[in-house]
């Protein structure tokens, strides 16, 4: 199976940036290697959220990071990102795919039936959490768990990243239990210093 071709998929949230502004937060992410980004800001209006996705869109490009845009075909079309994201119901890859067949189309998925679905409806990778405890993903239920995100793995052909509470110190049992990559909002937009975050992630990822 091949690669997404990075291991740390970085989701944006303005609120957690400890007051910095998130494109320089982003762009300091970026530099220090971090090469992909989900612009994940849900309670824009299409205006404020477009502004941002253009921002960011020239910082990824500026490093050479993939660029992602959740759930929102128009503004990632319009910003010229690289992919879309789609939440387990939000947008199907398959329509994704007909009206963008460029666009890589990542799903977040919470089940093995749901990763079975979105491979079969054109998925090119999945998010599946939550593995771990963590605030940002508990509206969708208690954590998954190794043994679930290792059933997700061997049910799909296509790269799964794990998602929800995952630390550097924890990646390692993830990638054992074949995640393809981590995906992450706080572990690196939260730090205190990003440029050090970013250098614990490659340290156990290796090429980020």
């Amino acid at each position: 199976m091949q690669g997404p071709g990075f291991s740390y998929y970085l989701i944006t949230d303005r609120k957690r940036t400890r007051g910095r502004p998130l494109v320089e937060v982003v762009d300091r992410a970026c530099r220090s290697g971090i090469r992909a980004v989900q612009l994940r800001e849900k309670d824009l209006p299409g205006r404020a959220l477009y502004a941002l996705a253009k921002d960011l869109r020239a910082v990824t490009a500026a490093h050479g990071a993939l660029f992602f845009v959740n759930d929102r075909l128009d503004v990632a079309l319009a910003a010229g990102a690289d992919g879309v994201h789609c939440p387990e119901a939000g947008l199907r890859p398959s329509d994704v795919c007909a009206l963008a067949p460029a666009l890589r189309v990542c799903v977040s998925v919470h089940s093995v039936e749901a990763a079975r679905r979105a491979r079969e409806d054109g998925a090119t990778f999945l998010l599946f959490g939550p593995v771990y405890a963590t605030p940002s993903k508990r509206k969708y239920g208690a954590p998954q768990g190794l043994d679930r995100l290792r059933a997700v793995v061997a049910a799909v052909d296509i790269p799964v990243l794990a998602v929800g509470g995952v630390t550097p110190a924890r990646a390692r049992a993830c990638l054992d239990a074949g995640a393809a990559g981590i995906a992450g909002i706080s572990s690196v937009l939260g730090a205190a210093s990003v440029e050090d975050q970013v250098r614990a992630w490659r340290a156990v990822l290796g090429t980020l």
